[in-house]
Formats: structure tokens, sequence, C-alpha cells
């Protein structure tokens, strides 16, 4: 055999291990780095479960729109503008109802977004996981704005209206409404009150979780689990 011959061996033997070696090690950083991703993305869904669970337990509830002021859902443009005028006509009563009976028909439609922030949950990748977590404050929910408010629209809406019919917010507004053209300056608009509260019901809702987001981001008291710690205490 020649030397050249012992040669290209020796170092063809020498080669194959480092290059086996190599494999190895990229395997096990490629092993880390998805053993990091899933850590992030639970971290992150357990994050989200409990922070949709806590928005939607604050907002489904009694008074959990009408006595916080930050989502209270208040009277449409159209009667806020003749209030004033309303009230003077003896209308003050049915006002103060109206805007009552609102806020509770978005009270018992908050639960059923429950379900769908889940679906969202599952539906969610690692590279969703990876951009929400390195976001803003409320970036996550951002993301459930644009997955979820088609649906929530879809699934609030029948609860809304089966509730307006129970506590009588159309048949108030449509009093309140019919009063407006005997007023000064009054004028008869087009108007979807469904739509609307509907509307003012969703803003509310993702309001409180966009607190519910910043708290678990920023409050380590908030961090309640020690995944959440080590995620979220990573991004301080």
């Amino acid at each position: 055999m020649s030397h050249k011959t012992i040669l290209s061996l020796l170092t063809l033997g020498l080669v194959l291990p480092a290059n086996a070696q190599l494999d190895k090690i990229l395997g096990g950083l490629g092993n880390r780095s998805n053993q990091g991703d899933s850590k992030t993305a639970s971290g992150l869904k357990e994050a989200l479960q409990i922070g949709t669970d806590h928005a939607v337990d604050l907002t489904g509830t009694t008074d959990g729109y009408f006595k916080n002021e930050a989502i209270k859902i208040l009277l449409p443009e159209k009667i806020r503008t003749v209030e004033k005028g309303l009230r003077m006509a003896g209308m003050g009563a049915k006002i103060d109802e109206f805007e009552l009976s609102m806020n509770r028909a978005a009270e018992k439609a908050a639960p059923a977004a429950r379900g769908i922030f889940k679906d969202a949950l599952v539906q969610m990748t690692f590279d969703d996981a990876r951009k929400i977590l390195t976001g803003g404050n409320t970036s996550a929910t951002e993301y459930f704005k644009t997955k979820t408010s088609e649906k929530l629209t879809a699934t609030f809406r029948p609860t809304v209206e089966s509730a307006m019919a129970d506590v009588g917010v159309v048949s108030q507004y449509k009093q309140l409404t019919g009063a407006i053209p005997a007023l000064p300056f009054g004028r008869s608009q087009s108007f979807d009150i469904t739509d609307y509260v509907v509307g003012k019901a969703l803003d509310g809702l993702f309001y409180m979780l966009g607190q519910e987001e910043k708290k678990i981001r920023t409050n380590p008291a908030a961090q309640i689990t020690p995944l959440l710690k080590e995620v979220f205490g990573k991004q301080r």
C-alpha cells in the first residue's frame, strides 16, 4: 500500500468521526432550540389561558361592564347628543334603564368568548409565539383580535340579541329615539343597536384582555406559575 493511500485512509478516519461529532452537536443545538421554542410557546399559551380566563371572568358577570368605567357601554352618540333634552322631557329614568340594559346584554354575551379564545390558542404556532413574546405589551391581544374578532362577532350577536330582548333594549331604544324628532334639532337616522352593543362588548373584552396581558408581562406577582416566571422573567 502506498504512502499516499495510507495518508488518505488516515485522513478519512479522522474526518468521519469529526463529521459525526459535528452532526451530534448540531443535532443537540437543534433539540435545544426546539425545546426552547416549545417552552416559550407553552409559557405564552399558559399566560394567555390565564389572561383570557380572567378577562372573561371580569366582563361576563353582573356589573362586569356597567361598574367598570373603562369599558362601560355608554349611550349611542345619537342619543347622547340630545340626552339633556330627553332628561328635561322626563325621560331620565328611561335613559338610565336603557344604558344599564345594554351593559347587561354585553355581560351575558362575554362568557361565549372563552371557547373561541381557547381555539385560537390551539392554533397558535411557534412562530406566532415568538412574535408575540418579543412584541409589545399587548401584542397577544392584537393577535387575538386578528384571529377571533370575526368569530366573536358572529357568536356574540345572537347572544346579545337574545339578552337585549330579555331586558328590553330594543324597545327602550325605540322609545328614546322616537322622542328625538320632537326635540329641537332632532333628526331620524338609521342605526343598528345590536351592532353597537356587540362592537362595544368586544372593545371592552379586548381592553380587559390587554390589561391582563400587561400584568402578566410586567408584574412578577401576576406570573403565578414557575413556567410563567421562567418565560416572562427573561423578557424583563
